[in-house]
């Protein structure tokens, strides 16, 4: 056999094989990989999710809550399984885009180490203040902090996490100085609002959302792009004067880098498919959360625009650990 005719078969043995991939995945048990405890947003778009996908592809999809170390744990679990498309991430905004911005060494790297497969949903915060707060407006908030910097103070769930960030963001955008307090979760800080030893948080529209109805917290705005079907009343910071304010979370799903592409492809049609089924918009907007259908390509254009934003917040506010 010539030389040409071996590389020509090699190729078109090649591209055989990727092809059997897509025609014979998943024949097995999918491991779903969740960087956070049992009971919060992440847990949930990942019960979720798998539930779905095992439905459709009548096969287990085990969720197996890897959490500690701000996400890393899970994350490098992920990157270092065997890229056969059986073990995936159920990736976030903290570990994969802001975590990379505080620390100087993590054990992944999220643009090399991860297929991305699409991104399933974005998450609001709600801006809210005690009552006491003399502000019922964006701008009104804006004055009393420019008026008295440094007095009001803004609880998070701990220091580098999403709402934290949300905040220094809304303090540089806004031009204000804001003290942050980092608590273990974003309930007890919750709670310390409505006790009035905090003055304001960032924090998931549907942990804040029944403090609103009984007057124990006051709604101010939603950090998101558009404003929220949970809270239509509220505007959005931007539209309420900070233009261009966008903060939040996210969660998609991702592979190990070298998984095949047609594996990739394939759970992401599938995945896209769910998203788009009423009953998982609904389940999506009582978390406050809206379904986002990506392409792969997309996906990864969009995971690196979000590294560069935070690692240019963080370096700008001189960001640190406590």
């Amino acid at each position: 056999m010539s030389l040409l005719n071996q590389i020509t078969c090699v190729g078109f043995m090649i591209a055989l094989a990727h092809h059997g991939h897509a025609q014979t995945y998943p024949n097995k048990s999918i491991r779903l990989v969740v960087t956070f405890a049992a009971g919060g947003g992440a847990d949930f778009m990942g019960r979720l999710t798998g539930q779905k996908l095992g439905e459709g592809y009548r096969q287990t999809v085990v969720v197996d809550n890897r959490a500690g170390a701000s996400g890393a744990i899970g994350s490098e679990l992920v990157a270092r399984a065997p890229a056969d498309g059986y073990t995936l991430l159920l990736g976030a905004a903290g570990p994969l885009v802001i975590a990379p911005a505080l620390y100087a060494k993590l054990p992944f790297d999220t643009v090399k180490d991860f297929a991305p497969i699409t991104l399933l949903a974005s998450v609001a915060f709600a801006l809210a203040t005690h009552p006491s707060v003399p502000a019922t407006s964006v701008k009104e908030l804006i004055a009393l902090a420019r008026a008295k910097p440094g007095t009001l103070n803004f609880g998070s769930s701990g220091t580098g996490g999403a709402p934290h960030l949300a905040g220094e963001l809304f303090q540089t955008m806004a031009k204000v100085k804001l003290v942050h307090v980092p608590y273990k979760g974003l309930s007890p800080a919750i709670t310390d609002l409505i006790g009035g030893q905090l003055d304001l948080i960032f924090a998931d529209l549907n942990l804040v959302e029944p403090h609103l109805a009984s007057g124990r917290l006051r709604g101010i705005a939603v950090t998101s792009g558009k404003r929220s079907a949970l809270m239509p009343r509220l505007p959005t910071v931007a539209e309420a004067g900070v233009n261009g304010y966008q903060a939040g979370t996210w969660y998609g799903v991702l592979a190990p880098a070298a998984t095949p592409r047609d594996i990739v492809v394939k759970l992401n049609a599938d995945i896209n498919r769910i998203l788009s089924n009423t009953d998982v918009k609904e389940r999506l907007a009582t978390q406050g959360a809206e379904g986002t259908q990506t392409t792969p390509e997309q996906f990864a254009a969009f995971i690196r625009s979000e590294l560069e934003k935070w690692m240019h917040l963080v370096n700008s506010a001189n960001i640190r650990l406590e």
